[in-house]
């Protein structure tokens, strides 16, 4: 347990040390789609506008990097676009999801490790289709992260050798460890909702 907690903590010095701010860093340098690999729709349910990434929702898929990732902090915000009418506190469903360590072949849904963007469970970390993952969750930590339906979030996500943390506005939410596959390129999801990305940053790691 020692050695796990050493593990976590010199993953978040890691994120810190190594910001992914830096515009090197970013996933899009333009507008253009073909930069991303699209799986399970087509580019009429996405739009990038000034670096923002736009999702429709429907039908169910993801937009992935053709890069692939190892070691790695990954740095972005989303936010769900709010419905007509709801209020603060209302019931609200929004679901995506980040998918990171794809497995080939491309499908909906691929095993790969998921960290959650559903909006009551966001930053949560599971393993899909056959992959592999260990972590726990602070659920009091996640409540808290959130900001309202209708702003941004901002998410990082550092892997390391199988040990992943992952923060919500700069909260820690999740951590773990045994993450198999522990490299592969990443994919953000359409899952019903109307979502928005902004300021997608990867930063390698040694």
């Amino acid at each position: 347990m020692r050695t796990l907690l050493l593990a976590f903590a010199g993953l978040l010095a890691i994120g810190l040390a190594a910001t992914a701010d830096d515009e090197s860093n970013a996933v899009l340098t333009g507008d253009d789609l073909s930069q991303l690999r699209l799986v399970g729709f087509g580019p009429e349910t996405i739009s990038i506008k000034d670096k923002e990434i736009r999702l429709t929702g429907k039908p169910n898929g993801y937009f992935a990097t053709k890069q692939s990732y190892k070691n790695y902090v990954l740095k972005f915000e989303w936010m769900y676009e709010r419905p007509a009418g709801y209020k603060d506190g209302d019931k609200f469903n929004g679901n995506s999801g980040v998918l990171v360590h794809l497995v080939p072949p491309d499908k909906v849904w691929p095993k790969c490790i998921e960290v959650q963007l559903a909006y009551a469970e966001a930053g949560h970390i599971f393993a899909i289709n056959g992959a592999k993952f260990t972590g726990k969750t602070d659920r009091d930590a996640l409540k808290k992260s959130m900001k309202p339906v209708g702003e941004w979030n901002e998410q990082e996500i550092i892997c390391k050798d199988g040990v992943m943390t992952c923060t919500v506005n700069g909260v820690t939410v999740a951590s773990g460890s045994g993450a198999s596959p522990d490299e592969g390129t990443i994919g953000f999801q359409a899952e019903g909702s109307p979502i928005r990305f902004r300021f997608l940053r990867i930063k390698k790691m040694n």
